[in-house]
C-alpha cells in the first residue's frame, strides 16, 4: 500500500520539475494532531513530529529521538530513518529541487532544514491530496465556554492583548495558532481528534477590533450568541481583501505558525514584526478558576485511573491485550458524563513495547500482557473543564533487583522535581537536571524532556514552559507542567512516572503542587534506596490520593488503595 502511494506521488514530479517532495506531520494550522494526517498516509508513521522526504529513488523519514524506534517499526521497510536535526547539515540529499506546499511550512522551517543544500520549489497545491482522498467531515460550528469555566471573559482577554500591542508599538497581531484564538475568545471546536480546537485564525488590533478567519458556517453559534458580528467573519478565500483594508500597518506574526502562504499575502500590505505570539505566555499562566477546575478534573480522572489499576492488578488470569487495556481505561473514563474524549492516543505498552516512548497499540500490533513483564500506560482525557495526562508503570509479579532499582531512581527523580525549590531553580533547564541525576549516577538517561506545559481544556502539550535540557522560560505561578522522568531499555521494557503539577505560591515562595491523583506502583520500589524525606513524600502523596479518591471507590477498591499509605 505505501509503495503504491509513493509511486503515485512520484508520477507528479515530472509535472513540476522536482527531484523530491516534503511531507510534514502538521496541517495548515500547525497543530500537533490533525484529522488529516498526510505523513501517516505516506509512511505509516504515527508519531507527533516528523518529515518525510520522497525522492526519485529513495525515501527518508526524519524524526526526533523520541520516535526513532517507533519509526523503524512502522516505516523502516520503505524509509531510511534519520534524526530530524540532521536535516540541517545533512549530506544525505543536496543539490536537488525539492517541492513543498507553502501552506504547510513556515519560512523559518524552510531556512532551518531545507534551503542550505537544496533549491525549494513552491507548489501552490498539495501533491499528496491528489491521491489522498478523504471524506469531508461535517463542519460542526464552534461553541463558547463561560467565564465560570475560564475565569476571564473574552473581552478581558482582548483588552489584555490589545494593551500589549500598544506597549510594543504594534498595530495588529495575526494569531495563526488556533489554540490561541480559542483562549482569546473563550471558544472551542471539533477540528482535532484529541483537543477541543477550533481551526481558525484571527486578526486583533490595538484598538480591540478583531476579525475571525473561518468558514461562516462554523461561526453561526458565535453570531447567534452575539459574541461576534457577521462582518467580523472573514472567509479564508477572502483573507486578502481583509488585509487590503488594513494596509501599511505593523503586524506581529509568529514564525512558528505563520505559513509561507500567509506570509506572502501579508507582505503586500503589512510591515512584519516577527516575534512569539504573546498569547502563548498569557495562556500558560492559569487563573484561580482554571486551577480549581483542573483540580476537580483530576479527581474525576484519578478515580477512573485508580479503578483501572485495581482492575488490571487484581485479575486472576491476565488474559488481556494492550488494546483491551486501553479500551477498558477508556470505558471507565466514559462512565463520568463530564468526560469527552482522550487528550492524546493512549500509550499502552507491555514489555518491549513499553520501551517505545510513544507506542500505540493497534489490532494488528497488540500483544498480550504477561505476568513477568512490566506494563507502561500513558493516557489522558479531555473533560468539560480540564485536561489530564498521566503515566503509570505497573507490574504483575516480582521483578528483579535491577528493574526495581531503575524504577526507584526514576521515582527519586520524579520526587526531586515535585519538591523543587522554585526560588533557586526557576527554569525548566535547571529542574531537568534534578530529574536525571539519580539515573546518571548509574550511567543511565532518557531521550525526551522531563515535562511539557499543559493547556486548560486545550492542547495537552503547550508552551512556552517546559522541563527540558534547553528550556529557559521562567516558571511562574499558575503554570501547569508534566513531571515525567523515565527509562527505556530497547527491546526489553519501559519505565515512566508522570504527574501533572501546577505552580502555587505562599508567602512569595513558589512550589509545585500535584494535580494527578493515582497510586504509584509500590511493588517496583526498592525502599532501601529512598531517603526518609522521599519516603515521607510518597506517604503524603498516597494519603492525599486516598483522601480524595476513596469516597468514589467500592469497598474492595478502598481496601486495596489503603495499602499504599
Amino acid at each position: 500500500m505505501i509503495k503504491k502511494r509513493i509511486s503515485k506521488l512520484r508520477k507528479h514530479f515530472g509535472d513540476y520539475g522536482i527531484d523530491g517532495y516534503v511531507i510534514p506531520k502538521n496541517d495548515e494550522f500547525f497543530g500537533e494532531y490533525s484529522n488529516k494526517d498526510r505523513l501517516k498516509f505516506i509512511s505509516n508513521f504515527t508519531g507527533s513530529v516528523g518529515y518525510a522526504v520522497i525522492l526519485k529513488n529513495k525515501n527518508y523519514l526524519f524524526v526526533d529521538g523520541r520516535y526513532t524506534i517507533q519509526a523503524k517499526i512502522e516505516s523502516g521497510r520503505e524509509f531510511i530513518i534519520t534524526d530530524y536535526l540532521k536535516i540541517i547539515n545533512t549530506n544525505v540529499f543536496k543539490n536537488l529541487k525539492i517541492g513543498i506546499d507553502p501552506s504547510l511550512f513556515t519560512s523559518k522551517q524552510i531556512k532551518k532544514f531545507f534551503l542550505k543544500n537544496n533549491q525549494i520549489k513552491i507548489i501552490n497545491e498539495n501533491l499528496l491530496d491528489k491521491i489522498f482522498k478523504t471524506h469531508n467531515k461535517k463542519k460542526i460550528p464552534f461553541y463558547s465556554i463561560g467565564k465560570e469555566i475560564t475565569g476571564e471573559s473574552h473581552l478581558q482577554k482582548i483588552s489584555k492583548v490589545s494593551s500589549y500591542l500598544k506597549k510594543n508599538k504594534s498595530d495588529y497581531l495575526f494569531i495563526t495558532a488556533p489554540e490561541n484564538v480559542a483562549w482569546l475568545l473563550n471558544i472551542r471546536g471539533y477540528d482535532s481528534p484529541t483537543s477541543p480546537i477550533p481551526n481558525c485564525n484571527l486578526i486583533l488590533g490595538k484598538e480591540k477590533q478583531f476579525y475571525l478567519i473561518v468558514e461562516k458556517n462554523k461561526a453561526t453559534r458565535l453570531i447567534n450568541e452575539k459574541k461576534i458580528k457577521k462582518k467580523q467573519i472573514i472567509e479564508p478565500n477572502n483573507i486578502w481583501y481583509c488585509f487590503k483594508n488594513l494596509k501599511k500597518k505593523n503586524i506581529i506574526i509568529d514564525e512558528k505558525t505563520c505559513s509561507l502562504y500567509l506570509e506572502k499575502i501579508l507582505k503586500k500590505n503589512f510591515k512584519f514584526v516577527k516575534k512569539n505570539d504573546p498569547i502563548y505566555l498569557f495562556k500558560s499562566i492559569k487563573n484561580n478558576i482554571e486551577i480549581k477546575n483542573m483540580i476537580n478534573t483530576h479527581i474525576i480522572d484519578g478515580v477512573a485511573l485508580t479503578k483501572f489499576i485495581y482492575w488490571i492488578k487484581n485479575k486472576k488470569k491476565l488474559n488481556v491485550t494492550e488494546v483491551d487495556a486501553q479500551n477498558k481505561l477508556e470505558k471507565i473514563r466514559k462512565m463520568n458524563p463530564k468526560y469527552l474524549f482522550p487528550s492524546f492516543n493512549t500509550i499502552a505498552g507491555s514489555g518491549k513495547n513499553g520501551a517505545i516512548v510513544h507506542y500505540r497499540a493497534t489490532k494488528d500490533s497488540t500483544k498480550f500482557l504477561k505476568k513477568k513483564e512490566i506494563f507502561l500506560c500513558d493516557s489522558g482525557g479531555q473533560y468539560k473543564f480540564g485536561t489530564t495526562d498521566v503515566t503509570r508503570t505497573i507490574c504483575f509479579s516480582h521483578q528483579n533487583k535491577n528493574i526495581k532499582n531503575i524504577f526507584t531512581n526514576v521515582l527519586k527523580g520524579h520526587i526531586a522535581v515535585a519538591e523543587t525549590d522554585l526560588r533557586k531553580k526557576n527554569t525548566g533547564k535547571l529542574i531537568d537536571s534534578e530529574a536525571r541525576k539519580f539515573l546518571k549516577k548509574n550511567n543511565l538517561d532518557y531521550n525526551h524532556g522531563t515535562g511539557h506545559g499543559v493547556g486548560f481544556f486545550l492542547n495537552v502539550h503547550e508552551g512556552p514552559q517546559a522541563i527540558s535540557k534547553f528550556n529557559t522560560v521562567k516558571i511562574k505561578k499558575g503554570m501547569i507542567l508534566s513531571n515525567e522522568p523515565g527509562y527505556y531499555k530497547e527491546n526489553k521494557y519501559g519505565i515512566r512516572i508522570e504527574n501533572l503539577v501546577y505552580v502555587s505560591e505562599i508567602n512569595k515562595k513558589l512550589f509545585f503542587k500535584n494535580l494527578t491523583l493515582a497510586p504509584i506502583e509500590k511493588d517496583l520500589i526498592n525502599f532501601k534506596l529512598l531517603t526518609d524525606k522521599e519516603k515521607n513524600y510518597l506517604f503524603n502523596y498516597h494519603l492525599e490520593v486516598y483522601s480524595k479518591i476513596s469516597p468514589f471507590l467500592n469497598r474492595k477498591e478502598k481496601k486495596w488503595l489503603a495499602n499504599f499509605i
